[in-house]
């Protein structure tokens, strides 16, 4: 019966119908396109929240603009019948049900996290151990790039079964820790204020943001862990290294001996 209604359906498509059709497929096509790139030019132009929303306009509208085509294109094709439309959908549906499973739960996870926002363009996260900031999200999956310019495609569909780390999570503050190991036998009150001050002279530092200069004994000597804000979450990178590079000065002028964690094999 639904094989039936579909063939009817399909039967009063007419030439013109289906170059209408096409006309409109190309323009929203190319509305995507000019939208994937206009915003994101435009958004690297800006900083801080305005930015990143004008990001997480970008999936937001792409998703508008296939719905609203798809709603133009079938009354175009097909004469908007309950009949037709339940048996159109109904045979669009067990096709892409058997034939693009996982292509339709990563589609479905698409259509959640544009809902439930749990990353967004200019997010820092860490999913199934890749780390990077997320750059693009697609229907099906996201973009994102490492620390070391590397490109990770992550379908949506992993959000179900892992878990999934956020660092700024819509904001441009994102912590960054460097960490240091001491010899345990110095003046730990002193280093901790000589530390404070090498975060708070560092020029990537966010000094509005809480500063945090937390120290552990463990066995392998005085565990710091210097905490802060850079300026931007892109400056993660060369804050940290600032902070290390500023803090093992303080140690040398102090004559403070840095040790090295061992390695899992000695």
């Amino acid at each position: 019966m639904e094989e039936l209604g579909l063939k009817d359906a399909l039967s009063t498509i007419t030439s013109g119908a289906i170059v209408e059709a096409i006309v409109v497929v190309v323009l929203a096509s190319l509305l995507i396109i000019a939208v994937q790139k206009l915003l994101p030019m435009l958004a690297h132009k800006l900083t801080g929240k305005p930015r990143l929303y004008l990001l997480a306009m970008v999936p937001l509208l792409r998703l508008v603009i296939i719905v609203l085509t798809i709603v133009m294109v079938v009354p175009i094709l097909v004469e908007p019948s309950f009949e037709n439309m339940l048996a159109i959908f109904g045979a669009l549906g067990l096709a892409l049900g058997f034939a693009f499973k996982d292509y339709a739960n990563s589609l479905i996870a698409g259509i959640v996290t544009l809902y439930e926002m749990p990353y967004r363009p200019g997010d820092w996260i860490e999913i199934n151990g890749q780390y990077g900031e997320v750059r693009a999200i697609g229907t099906r999956a996201a973009e994102i790039v490492t620390l070391d310019d590397t490109v990770v495609v992550i379908p949506h569909g992993l959000l179900w079964n892992n878990l999934l780390a956020n660092g700024n999570d819509g904001s441009d503050n994102l912590m960054c820790v460097a960490e240091l190991y001491l010899e345990p036998n110095h003046d730990v009150v002193r280093m901790r204020e000589l530390f404070r001050d090498v975060i708070y002279t560092c020029p990537l530092t966010k000094t509005y943001q809480p500063v945090v200069v937390a120290v552990l004994a463990t066995d392998m000597g005085m565990k710091y862990r210097l905490k802060a804000y850079p300026l931007t979450p892109g400056d993660q990178t060369r804050f940290i290294a600032d902070l290390t590079a500023r803090a093992a000065d303080v140690c040398a002028a102090e004559d403070v001996k840095m040790i090295s964690r061992p390695l899992l094999w000695q």
